[in-house]
């Protein structure tokens, strides 16, 4: 069985890395762990901004990860905040523990001392494990707003629609064509994740006044919905069988134009149901046709 080491040991043997370590000038975790709201649990990630003298000590190479423990994977990337390069490097070690690090270079933490509102990633939460030199003293507190949704637009609304029932024609022709591989592409993350996965949480923020925080790529889910709604959304969610597929399409649809539905009634927007009909129809045509192969 998997033993997790304590949260307090694991932070303890952070923060002692980073007093040995002359380059790190701050740490500070972010994220579920640094919020009290019962979002942890014994698998969270441990955020870690690493704030630091010299970044390129710390992408040249990556053999500092292992003054925690020894990797057993790693992935990392890189991205902006106020024009400066951060680098992102998530390890899973071999005690179970998963450390996103982010590796920031020290002018940062001026930064953001001087922004009249922190950065996303701080403002859900964070907490200072070591800054040698005071300088998150003058940061912000966090609101704990970053990520929760706007009501969306009449465009906006009226676009993951648009984008949805878009999606559902390239379902219909792989299905058609029996490839089911790009057709649960296309309907399991296209329509479901990126489309009605939008419509979902926008559902779940009618009930809570515009207040959570949507997990990533539908994390919460489960919990979130009323228990009608997920029994429909878990029963579109099948095998490989092609005809299993097809049911599961119309399944998907029929979920979806019910919660845009209710989705436009509650902020006034119409839904455009000239437009689910029109390709509704195209969609059962297709499905008519005799069995076809190629094509693009």
């Amino acid at each position: 069985m998997l033993t997790l080491p304590a949260e307090a040991d694991v932070l303890e043997r952070l923060v002692a890395w980073g007093e040995a370590d002359g380059s790190i000038r701050a740490l500070i975790l972010t994220s579920s762990r640094a919020r009290s709201d019962g979002s942890v649990d014994t698998l969270s990630d441990y955020d870690l901004i690493v704030a630091v003298t010299d970044t390129a000590g710390f992408t040249t190479n990556d053999e500092w990860v292992s003054a925690y423990g020894e990797p057993l994977a790693r992935w990392g990337d890189q991205s902006e905040l106020y024009g400066l390069t951060k680098h992102f490097l998530g390890v899973v070690y071999a005690d179970g523990v998963k450390v996103d690090y982010t590796v920031w270079p020290e002018a940062l933490l001026e930064r953001v001392a001087e922004a009249e509102a922190l950065p996303e990633e701080l403002d859900v939460g964070y907490r200072v494990l070591l800054d040698k030199q005071g300088r998150t003293a003058r940061w912000n507190a966090p609101t704990y707003r970053a990520h929760i949704p706007a009501p969306p637009t009449e465009a906006e609304y009226r676009a993951i629609i648009e984008e949805f029932w878009w999606d559902t024609t390239y379902v219909a022709k792989a299905l058609w064509r029996g490839e089911v591989v790009f057709a649960k592409f296309a309907l399991d993350y296209d329509a479901k994740i990126v489309a009605l996965r939008r419509i979902l949480e926008w559902r779940i923020e009618l009930d809570h006044e515009w207040s959570l925080r949507p997990g990533a790529y539908g994390r919460g889910l489960e919990r979130r919905l009323p228990a009608d709604i997920w029994s429909e959304l878990a029963g579109t969610y099948v095998g490989p069988e092609v005809e299993e597929n097809w049911d599961a399409l119309f399944r998907t649809t029929a979920l979806f134009r019910r919660m845009a539905t209710e989705v436009g009634d509650a902020l006034g927007y119409a839904y455009p149901l000239d437009v689910d009909e029109a390709v509704s129809d195209y969609l059962e045509k297709v499905r008519q046709l005799p069995s076809g192969h190629g094509g693009q």
